[in-house]
């Protein structure tokens, strides 16, 4: 198990190279819009549906981003807006009243859509702009994960949400933003991204220290959302797509709902 966990990730890590440095911004935002349908695919199994309403909902999906890129283009930032005001209004709702997916309703194809297209346009935005700073957004993700991981283990005593994730811990939490503060510090200070980051970001250290907290707090929203619904599906993994680590959906959960807002933020308040 630990070997094709092992094997998995170096692939996984050759083929975001792949996508973030050597395919060109077209190929990217197509490879971008793939991965979006075969969430798509895997969200058909959090709703319990067939194989062929599987198939047809990652084709509609697939069908939305060639849409939103030849046709609609400027409605993309209405759909960042919508999707941060999701993750920061409704999903808090969502775990506090343990809503559900139904098995086949509009309601659960449009959150699907809902949590999947902004992910998509955010990776397509982020990307034109800049790969380091799609990467920076991405590895923010990680750094919170993995802070959380060794803070829980080490301090953690007061349950987060012991109805959806038992293992993650307030004390995690806090971890994951001290990590991500100390990251985007490095980041702002040490590394060639951060005078672009200043640049581009005219707020301040206290207003950067604030979104960077903001950011990790969706962070951990994306991972328990993810959580709730597998566990209200009664799975472990979103699919078997990725040996040893899952699918797709389980690899992007935190993405899903930290990209869309990094992308609102840049757009709207970037210079």
């Amino acid at each position: 198990m630990l070997r094709t966990r092992v094997i998995t990730a170096l692939l996984l890590v050759a083929a975001l190279a792949l996508i973030l440095f050597v395919l060109p911004s077209p190929a990217a935002a197509l490879t971008f819009a793939a991965i979006a349908a075969l969430a798509a695919w895997e969200w058909g199994g959090l709703m319990r549906r067939g194989q062929a309403a599987r198939v047809i909902y990652a084709l509609v999906l697939l069908l939305c981003c060639w849409q939103l890129t030849l046709a609609a283009s400027h409605l993309i930032p209405l759909l960042l807006a919508v999707s941060a005001a999701f993750w920061i209004l409704v999903v808090p709702l969502w775990f506090r009243f343990k809503w559900a997916l139904a098995g086949n309703d509009v309601f659960g194809y449009a959150l699907g859509a809902l949590v999947i297209l902004p992910t998509w346009a955010a990776m397509v935005a982020l990307h034109a702009v800049s790969t380091w700073l799609m990467l920076a957004v991405m590895a923010l993700v990680w750094v919170a994960d993995i802070s959380a991981y060794f803070a829980g283990r080490a301090f953690g005593r007061h349950k987060l949400a012991p109805g959806i994730s038992p293992g993650k811990t307030w004390e995690g939490v806090a971890g994951a933003i001290a990590g991500v503060l100390i990251y985007g510090g490095i980041v702002l200070n040490l590394s060639p991204l951060g005078p672009v980051l200043v640049a581009r970001l005219p707020l301040g250290l206290p207003m950067l220290g604030l979104l960077l907290v903001l950011l990790t707090a969706v962070s951990v929203m994306g991972d328990l959302f993810e959580s709730l619904l597998k566990r209200q599906a009664g799975v472990k993994d979103s699919s078997g797509l990725l040996p040893g680590h899952g699918g797709v959906l389980d690899r992007i959960d935190a993405l899903t709902s930290t990209l869309p807002l990094a992308a609102l933020i840049l757009h709207f308040v970037g210079a």
